[in-house]
């Protein structure tokens, strides 16, 4: 029998007044800055990832996401590497949580994107990352994880809007992509 796991943790998920989750590897990335005096979360945005693209596991997410990502690892790596995003969490494929920027301070994943006649969603978001791309199912542990991280995540700011990267960016964004359960995750909350 196996023994307690990350996806073991999930349920008891707690997002503090800084918008820390409890319940996650807390790795901090420098690509952050404070969101706008007064401005409230209202948006949650689901994205996937995988670096190199279509590959799972392995340190590169993190290595993006704190700056550190090693050019000539992978050719893909070239272009990207210099790029300074981050996101508020990300959900891998075994239903690991990682928090990369606390939940108050503004995370880059949006990029240029609108949401309901407002601008710069970065703004006013949580980003959510999940191991993936958009011709793979999802794993069975990330959808038990995001729908506890979502919930916790209620909790703590109250109603949110939840979109898909591909909804604040359409044309320039397709994930989560087509096999993101969307009626599945909403069914979860």
């Amino acid at each position: 029998m196996a023994g307690p796991g990350p996806r073991d943790a999930s349920p008891g998920l707690h997002v503090d007044i800084a918008g820390v989750c409890n319940g996650a590897r807390y790795t901090p990335s420098p690509h952050h800055d404070e969101r706008p005096e007064g401005e409230a979360i209202t948006l949650l945005v689901i994205h996937n990832i995988s670096l190199p693209p279509g590959e799972f596991g392995g340190p590169w997410v993190d290595d993006l996401f704190l700056g550190r990502l090693d050019p000539e690892a992978h050719p893909y790596f070239a272009g990207i590497a210099s790029l300074r995003v981050s996101s508020h969490f990300l959900v891998r494929r075994d239903g690991e949580l990682v928090q990369y920027v606390p939940c108050e301070l503004r995370a880059w994943h949006a990029g240029a994107s609108l949401w309901q006649g407002r601008e710069r969603c970065n703004d006013f978001s949580i980003g959510i990352e999940l191991e993936g791309a958009d011709d793979v199912p999802f794993a069975e542990p990330q959808y038990d994880v995001l729908a506890s991280l979502t919930r916790a995540l209620l909790e703590r700011y109250g109603p949110l809007d939840i979109a898909g990267h591909s909804d604040i960016a359409p044309g320039r964004k397709t994930d989560p992509g087509p096999f993101f359960d969307w009626p599945r995750f909403r069914a979860s909350l």
